[in-house]
């Protein structure tokens, strides 16, 4: 649900029942949203997801994950064999 800045103030008890049911709350200023309430819960998964997203990932973490990923969706890479292109450079 949505509330101004007044009604925010006033209505202070059913927002923090409707974020204790994971419902996040925003709150309006001159129809533009200035503060959103959420769970705790979901801050922590927040702060978690951006600690994560702030560690540069190096090419093995990057690889290792693609791995994971083909193994779960059981996919698997199809290289067609090698063969001899013509270069131009030789008689």
């Amino acid at each position: 649900m949505t509330w101004t800045l007044d009604d925010a103030q006033q209505h202070f008890q059913e927002i923090i029942t409707a974020v204790r049911h994971h419902t996040p709350q925003l709150i309006y200023h001159q129809n533009h949203p200035i503060v959103a309430i959420i769970s705790a819960d979901l801050f922590q998964e927040f702060l978690a997801w951006q600690t994560q997203q702030a560690k540069p990932q190096s090419l093995s973490q990057a690889l290792a994950e693609l791995r994971q990923l083909c193994s779960e969706e059981d996919y698997s890479l199809e290289v067609p064999l090698r063969q001899n292109r013509p270069d131009p450079f030789l008689p």
